[in-house]
C-alpha cells in the first residue's frame, strides 16, 4: 500500500515504523498515528478536567468545552486563553468572569478519565440531564443537500485521512454547504471544537446543522442543543436516551447517514420526508 504523505503544514500526526501483515505477506513499513496529549482546562487558576485530546484548536475546544458543559453563559465572560505545554500534557489556561469561576465550583467537575470521556467525576445524576436552551428556530433541510455536506466532510479530514483514528463535527448550512470542520480523537472533543470555533467566527447556529462521524451519544445531543444548533445528523447510531432528549426538545435527528440514505428518529419532516412511509416489521 502506498504511504500516505501528510501535507508540510499537518499538525497532530506522528511518523512510526509497522509491520504489516495482509494478504499472506509481511510488510516493514511507514505509517502514521494521530497525536493524544492529556490537556488540563484550567479556570482562573483551578484545574477543572482533565481530557485526552488531540493537540490542535485547543482555544476553541475550551471555550466549546465550556459553553456546552454550561460553565460559560457566554462567550463575553471569556476574558482570555494561554495554551501552555507541560511536561507530558497541555495546560488550556483561561481567565473568566467571576460568575464563570462560581459555577465550576457550584457543579465541580473533575473529568479525569479516557478519550472523550464526558461523564466521569460528574458527582450527581442531576448534572447528566441538565436544563437546554429551547431552540429559537427549527430548521428544514432536503436529503440531498445532508448528502451533499457528508461527502464534502469527508473531504475535509486530514487527520482521518492520514491516521484513520480521528472523528469530525462539521456545521453545514441548510443547502449542504460544510462551512467548518473541527477533527479530534474524541467525538466529544470535535464536537466542543466545532462549537468553539463557531462562535470565534460568530457564526449564527439557527441557520445550518451539525454532522458527526460517530454515534450520536446524549451528549452530543445536549452540546449541539446547547450550541443552539437544532438538527444533528450522525454517520452511526444513536443511543436510546440521545432521542428521548432530542424529542423533547424537538432536535430533529438523524442517524446511520450515508450518501442519500439516513434513519430519522425524530422529526422526519424536517428532512423533507412527507410522505407516509412503508411499515416493515422489526
Amino acid at each position: 500500500m502506498k504511504l500516505v504523505q501528510p501535507s508540510a503544514d499537518l499538525q497532530g500526526v506522528e511518523r512510526t515504523r509497522v509491520t504489516r501483515y495482509r494478504a499472506g505477506r509481511l510488510e516493514a513499513a511507514d505509517d502514521w498515528l494521530v497525536d493524544e496529549v492529556p490537556v488540563a482546562l484550567i479556570f482562573n487558576g483551578i484545574s477543572h478536567a482533565v481530557m485526552l485530546a488531540s493537540p490542535l484548536d485547543l482555544e476553541e475546544f475550551a471555550l466549546g468545552f465550556a459553553l456546552t458543559e454550561g460553565l460559560l453563559k457566554d462567550r463575553s465572560e471569556l476574558y482570555g486563553v494561554e495554551v501552555v505545554p507541560v511536561g507530558n500534557g497541555i495546560e488550556v489556561r483561561l481567565e473568566v468572569a467571576s460568575a464563570c469561576e462560581f459555577r465550576m465550583k457550584e457543579r465541580r467537575r473533575n473529568l479525569s478519565g479516557r478519550t472523550g470521556c464526558g461523564l466521569c467525576g460528574t458527582e450527581s445524576l442531576d448534572q447528566v440531564l441538565r436544563p437546554m436552551p429551547p431552540i429559537a428556530h427549527l430548521l428544514t433541510v432536503e436529503i440531498s443537500a445532508i448528502a451533499v455536506a457528508l461527502t464534502a466532510m469527508t473531504e475535509q479530514q486530514p487527520l482521518q485521512r492520514i491516521s484513520g483514528a480521528a472523528h469530525a463535527a462539521a456545521w453545514c448550512d441548510r443547502d449542504g454547504r460544510v462551512l467548518l470542520v473541527r477533527e479530534d480523537v474524541g467525538r466529544h472533543n470535535a464536537l466542543d471544537k466545532l462549537i468553539g470555533a463557531m462562535v470565534r467566527a460568530e457564526i449564527r447556529s439557527e441557520e445550518g446543522f451539525v454532522a458527526v462521524t460517530s454515534r450520536a451519544s446524549v451528549e452530543m445531543v445536549q452540546k449541539t442543543l446547547m450550541a443552539g444548533a437544532s438538527m444533528l445528523v450522525a454517520v452511526s447510531a444513536p443511543t436510546a436516551l440521545a432521542v428521548r432528549v432530542a424529542t423533547e426538545h424537538r432536535l430533529a435527528l438523524a442517524g446511520f447517514a450515508r450518501g442519500r440514505d439516513l434513519v430519522c428518529y425524530t422529526d422526519p419532516a424536517r428532512f423533507g420526508l412527507t410522505s407516509q412511509p412503508v411499515s416493515i416489521p422489526a
